[in-house]
């Protein structure tokens, strides 16, 4: 009997205990909306410190030309990364770095503006750039030297990988040029009313049809 009140107070105790477990775990309800709250909290980017990384890579590259900083290209630009050029060709990292590296991309004023950046999540960005470059130049493989000068537009696409952002592609265009206002003809040249010729300076059909008068005749 002794044995058997032994056991069941064993028995007891073992239930008491895995009482004790559960009602310890019983607030389960409370952390899992914590873990939610973490989790939308995690999933929220930060736009206001997103943009001010973007907009200071991006108004950067002037520095990388004139100081020819290739290491910057190395970090800031995805090894996969595809770049449309503005004459339509494709190119990627490694050609940028050559670039770069070799100065065969010069500028005497590379000017970036209108940084719009546009957060889709925290971990992916579309940016769009407006860039002037004055006294540009572009050596090209077989030695030939391309004027770059003029007013470019850019769509970038970043990514953050290993906690750093990273330009994965880009395509830019060449604004076109628009005529300036003094260099289109002025329409105060035209004639008024006043300076054209009357109608009734104009032959008339009649007149345009009438033969003329025979030659007098000589006594």
């Amino acid at each position: 009997m002794k044995k058997y009140f032994s056991t069941s107070t064993l028995v007891l105790a073992a239930v008491i205990a895995g009482l004790l477990q559960l009602g310890c775990a019983s607030p389960q309800p409370t952390n899992t909306s914590t873990n939610a709250n973490m989790a939308v909290a995690e999933a929220t980017p930060d736009k206001a410190a997103i943009e001010a990384d973007i907009t200071r890579i991006e108004n950067d590259w002037p520095r990388i030309i004139k100081e020819h900083d290739a290491a910057a290209v190395r970090r800031f630009e995805a090894d996969d990364a595809v770049f449309v050029y503005p004459d339509g060709s494709l190119g990627g990292k490694d050609q940028d770095i050559k670039d770069i590296e070799s100065g065969a991309l010069s500028a005497d004023s590379w000017e970036v503006s209108e940084v719009t950046v546009k957060v889709l999540d925290k971990d992916s960005v579309i940016a769009t750039v407006r860039s002037v470059v004055k006294g540009g130049k572009y050596k090209t493989p077989d030695g030939k030297t391309q004027d770059i000068s003029g007013e470019y537009r850019s769509v970038d696409t970043f990514v953050r990988r290993n906690e750093q952002w990273q330009l994965i592609g880009s395509a830019t265009v060449p604004v076109p040029k628009t005529a300036s206002p003094t260099a289109m003809s002025s329409p105060t040249p035209r004639a008024s009313s006043s300076m054209k010729p009357s109608p009734t300076a104009k032959p008339s059909p009649a007149m345009k049809t009438m033969s003329p008068p025979p030659p007098a005749k000589t006594p």
